[in-house]
């Protein structure tokens, strides 16, 4: 395919990595050359402020989708986690790579005693009952009060690297990450422990690097096609359709994950839990991969069904109150 792709993504060494993926994935497939044009967003200006305080996830892809609608670029590229389930109009995900290592990962201080083979147990039994954790996402810190009721949950913000000094600084008695971002940038001996989806259902999206671009670029769809992963694409398309069953945004306590199953089949687990670990609805379901996102739909209305409406709707009161708006 003659004449290059202008490829818009973030600064940060994570985001690099990503982009240069989708490149190199399109130059093996013989699609165009990419050109990587860095757009820096609002949530790379606001490092320091909470998420939940200056308006959720969205804030890391809002500049580079303006870019896509002016025909600044020609296509996007994001952690999918970091999109919003409700697109802007005129954008489509286009292809999805590969997905990595789903589950969010503990974290401990490079000076932490562990047993090279702990299990998360065994990290959760070192921590003890009152550990400070670092961790900007509302999901984790619901899911993990339920574990460790008694623990501090204290933001963190900035880059991978920015995170990772300021736990060995001894800031925090462990993080908690994607493991994802960690294995990309070749940083698996971080991760302390694993967290099961038995612990901390990962956000929807979690792993899987996606691919955006204008419905009406034929030819970039006609490229990005070439790189998509039918797997992880299934898997994206059932766990944001729990997203949009449940009315969610970026910033709720609402878990989400897709693994293969057998004749191939997906299987789909999701969580909505309230703030405070209180309560927490569990869904599970099983389809047809190319019924993704019918799967996702019934999960998700299981889970209103159940009552997650109400646990949301004082997740939202909590969060309009944080943020000072008023009903």
């Amino acid at each position: 395919m003659a004449g290059e792709l202008r490829l818009g993504t973030r600064g940060s060494h994570l985001a690099r990595w990503q982009a240069d993926a989708v490149a190199a994935r399109l130059r093996e497939a013989g699609g165009p050359a990419c050109r990587v044009v860095v757009i820096r967003t609002t949530g790379d200006r606001l490092q320091e402020a909470p998420l939940s305080e200056v308006g959720g996830k969205r804030l890391f892809v809002k500049e580079i989708e303006d870019a896509l609608l002016k025909n600044e670029i020609d296509i996007a590229v994001h952690s999918s986690k970091d999109m919003p389930v409700l697109l802007p109009d005129g954008l489509a995900i286009g292809a999805v790579l590969a997905r990595e290592d789903p589950f969010d990962a503990l974290v401990m201080p490079l000076n932490a005693r562990l047993d090279s083979d702990a299990s998360f147990d065994g990290v959760l039994r070192v921590l003890g009952s009152t550990p400070k954790l670092g961790t900007s996402s509302v999901r984790r810190v619901a899911q993990l009060t339920r574990l460790l009721p008694d623990a501090r949950f204290v933001p963190i913000r900035g880059n991978l690297d920015t995170r990772l000094r300021k736990l060995d600084e001894g800031q925090y008695d462990a993080i908690v990450l994607a493991a994802a971002g960690l294995r990309r940038l070749g940083m698996a001996g971080r991760i302390s422990a694993r967290l099961p989806a038995t612990a901390c259902v990962p956000a929807p999206g979690q792993g899987i690097v996606a691919v955006e671009i204008r419905k009406t670029d034929k030819r970039a769809a006609n490229a990005v096609h070439l790189i998509d992963d039918i797997l992880a694409h299934a898997a994206l398309d059932a766990e944001r359709a729990v997203v949009q069953a449940l009315g969610g945004g970026c910033q709720t306590p609402v878990g989400a994950l897709a693994l293969p199953a057998p004749e191939g089949s997906l299987e789909l687990t999701a969580v909505v839990v309230s703030l405070d670990g209180s309560r927490a609805l569990f869904a599970t379901g099983r389809g047809k991969r190319e019924d993704a996102a019918s799967l996702g739909g019934r999960v998700g209305a299981q889970l209103l069904a159940d009552g997650a409406g109400a646990i949301l709707a004082d997740a939202q009161r909590i969060d309009s109150a944080v943020k000072g708006i008023q009903p």
